[in-house]
C-alpha cells in the first residue's frame, strides 16, 4: 500500500482529546490516532492506567485536499478549541505526507473484536470470528477508511441503534444524517433495516460509506447521497444525526420532520454541557423524551415521536 496521506501532528492535553478528535474528523479526518492508541476501537480504557498530562494527536487526510483551505480551517478550529481547553497551542502544526502503511499497521495492535449489545458484533478485518446465530457481524478494516471522530459519540449511537433490534425485527427504514465512514448505516442493514439511507456532504465519506457497505454484503439495503437534508424525501423508523451539537439544533426541523409517527431520533456528537443546547432545541418538536446517555464528557440524546 504505498498510498500517500497527509499527517498533522497536534500536542493535546488529556481531557481535550475527544473535542480535538472531533473538530479532526468534521474537517474531513480520514482517521485519527492517539500516542500508540487507536482512538475508534471502541475498546474501553484500562481504569488503571496512567494517562500523561498531554498526548500527541496524529489526524490523517486524504492527499488530495486543498492544503490552503486546510491551513485556514485548522487554524479558525484551534483557535476556537484553545478557549476550551486550557493549555491547547492553537499554532497550526506543519502537514506532512506519509505512507499510507504506517498509519493502516498501527491499527492492528490495538484494534479488536467488540460485542454491542446481544447482537452487534463489531469485527476488524483481520480478526477471524465464529459469529452466533443471532449475530450481526460488522467487519471494518480501519486503515485510512474508518474515521468516526471520537469513539464514545459512534459507540453511543451503536448502543441506542442496537436496542431497538434486540427483541424482534426492529425498525425497517433508518436515516443516518452525517454518514460519515457509514458505520451506523451499516450497523442498521445488518441488524435487519430492509432500506437505510446515509447523508453526508462530503464526497470522499459517501465513497467511504458504500465501500464499507460492499464489504459488510448490505450495498442493496444502503445508498448514500450527498443531497441535503431538506430534499430528501419519505420518513424514517430511525434517524441518526451523529454531528454537532450546534448542527444538531440547527437541523431540529428538518430531522423531526423526517421521521415517522412512533420513530425514533438519536442524535450525538453533543459535548455534556451542549446537552441543555440540543433539549431546547428540540422542546417546541411535539416528541417525547429525552433518553439521556452519557459516556466520557459526550451525550446522547433519544427522543420518540408521537402521534
Amino acid at each position: 500500500m504505498n498510498e500517500m496521506w497527509l499527517q498533522i501532528d497536534i500536542t493535546v492535553p488529556a481531557a481535550g482529546i475527544d473535542l480535538v478528535c472531533h473538530e479532526m474528523t468534521e474537517l474531513g479526518s480520514a482517521g485519527i490516532t492517539v500516542e500508540e492508541r487507536a482512538l475508534d476501537t471502541f475498546v474501553v480504557p484500562d481504569p488503571d492506567a496512567e494517562i500523561p498530562e498531554s498526548l500527541t494527536l496524529k489526524a490523517y487526510f486524504p492527499p488530495d485536499i486543498q492544503q490552503a483551505e486546510l491551513v485556514e480551517q485548522l487554524a479558525e478550529r484551534l483557535a476556537w478549541l484553545a478557549t476550551l481547553i486550557p493549555g491547547l497551542d492553537p499554532v497550526v502544526p506543519e502537514i506532512r505526507r506519509i505512507r499510507a502503511q504506517d498509519w493502516a499497521e498501527s491499527w492492528k495492535q490495538h484494534f479488536g473484536i467488540q460485542r454491542i449489545g446481544s447482537r452487534l458484533v463489531v469485527r476488524p478485518s483481520w480478526e477471524e470470528y465464529t459469529p452466533e446465530p443471532q449475530d450481526a457481524v460488522l467487519t471494518l478494516d480501519p486503515g485510512m477508511a474508518f474515521g468516526t471522530g471520537s469513539h464514545a459519540t459512534t459507540r453511543l449511537c451503536l448502543e441506542a441503534l442496537a436496542e431497538l433490534y434486540e427483541t424482534g425485527p426492529g425498525p425497517q427504514r433508518v436515516l443516518d444524517v452525517g454518514t460519515g465512514s457509514g458505520i451506523l448505516a451499516v450497523a442498521a442493514a445488518l441488524l435487519g433495516a430492509r432500506k437505510v439511507l446515509g447523508c453526508d456532504i462530503d464526497a470522499t465519506a459517501c465513497r467511504v460509506a458504500l465501500d464499507n457497505a460492499r464489504q459488510n454484503g448490505v450495498e442493496r439495503q444502503v445508498a448514500v447521497t450527498r443531497d441535503p437534508l431538506e430534499t430528501l424525501e419519505g420518513d424514517f423508523e430511525v434517524v441518526l444525526a451523529n454531528i454537532l451539537a450546534e448542527e444538531n439544533a440547527r437541523l431540529a426541523a428538518e430531522l423531526v420532520n423526517r421521521l415517522a409517527v412512533g420513530g425514533v431520533l438519536i442524535l450525538s456528537g453533543i459535548l455534556n454541557e451542549k446537552e441543555q443546547l440540543v433539549i431546547d432545541a428540540f422542546d417546541s418538536c411535539g416528541l417525547k423524551g429525552p433518553d439521556i446517555r452519557r459516556q466520557d464528557e459526550w451525550s446522547c440524546l433519544c427522543y420518540r415521536k408521537g402521534a
